[in-house]
């Protein structure tokens, strides 16, 4: 057999997406040239590996155990690579992170200079909603997790970062002239709620709940920008993370409405599997963040700390 690394990848990505089109994409290839190296592979084995039925491709079962193969052949390839970089005194290897949604308004800072200190760290940074980035803990597909509600029923071990502060918010077009409102405001506007298993939303009801606040529920929508853009449109209110509407409140787009018991409080925190191995690059992640965590506060998130609503 001949086969290449570039027809490997791409023979592992159409087993991952069951489609050759998509593969191209996450590629960045044509699809012409992902279906030549997809031909030239499957020519090397008596036995087929993919089927066409109508326009739709499958695996077949003798495929599905070259694609194990294929993976781990891709992870040793890898591997070489890092041990070269190692070798040469540099740190090198995956960092694996998954971050709740808006967590991308955090983790950056966190990662930034780690990673301009080690040019041979690949970052694979996992952009979800908290059940997800529970599910990708679970299955130990991860070395950290971002999140601002700490999971239940998981031994997990975690560094707290940053306060989490989540205010009422509405569009500028209606005027707020009270000082402070009482919970009664609730009875007459109607609020937009992420999905849920979000970290928002669980912040939001749980505080709803305690308070056993008046609400309207307006509708409910998939993602922080979503909801940001409906309140903005003026679809509604809704409870958000100061930390991801800086720009709106500065240009006035948002506004933050005073309530009695705002901002609702939660933490930022890093977490992981307690039993968790942590390859090199993870643990000097780790150490990274523990060191440089009140300088990158500090520097980053000034206006956030000191914030009053």
């Amino acid at each position: 057999m001949n086969y290449t690394i570039n027809q490997l990848r791409i023979y592992l990505k159409i087993t991952q997406t069951q489609s050759v089109t998509k593969a191209s994409e996450e590629l960045h290839l044509t699809q012409p040239a992902v279906s030549i190296q997809l031909k030239n592979f499957q020519a090397q084995f008596d036995i087929p590996l993919t089927e066409i039925i109508g326009r739709k491709i499958f695996i077949t079962d003798f495929g599905k155990e070259i694609a194990v193969s294929v993976e781990k052949i891709l992870d040793e390839a890898e591997a070489i690579n890092y041990r070269t970089q190692e070798f040469k005194g540099k740190l090198a290897g995956r960092l694996k992170i998954s971050v709740v949604s808006t967590g991308i308004y955090v983790m950056p800072y966190f990662l930034s200079g780690f990673l301009k200190q080690h040019e041979g760290v690949e970052l694979l940074l996992d952009v979800t909603n908290k059940s997800q980035v529970i599910k990708s803990l679970e299955n130990n597909e991860v070395d950290f997790s971002l999140v601002s509600v700490m999971p239940e029923n998981m031994k997990l071990s975690k560094l707290e970062l940053m306060q989490n502060k989540l205010y009422l918010i509405g569009n500028k077009n209606k005027q707020f002239k009270d000082k402070i409102y009482d919970n009664q405001i609730f009875e007459n506007i109607p609020l937009i709620y992420r999905e849920q298993g979000s970290g928002t939303r669980h912040v939001m009801e749980k505080f709803i709940l305690k308070n056993k606040l008046p609400v309207k529920k307006k509708m409910e929508l998939t993602s922080n920008e979503a909801v940001k853009q409906a309140v903005i449109a003026g679809m509604g209110f809704s409870i958000m993370p100061l930390i991801g509407i800086k720009n709106e409140l500065l240009t006035g787009e948002l506004q933050i409405i005073p309530v009695k018991g705002f901002p609702v409080t939660s933490v930022w925190s890093l977490i992981w599997l307690q039993d968790k191995g942590f390859s090199r690059v993870a643990n000097s992640f780790l150490n990274y963040v523990k060191k440089e965590k009140g300088n990158i506060i500090k520097e980053n998130f000034g206006w956030f700390e000191s914030a009053q609503y």
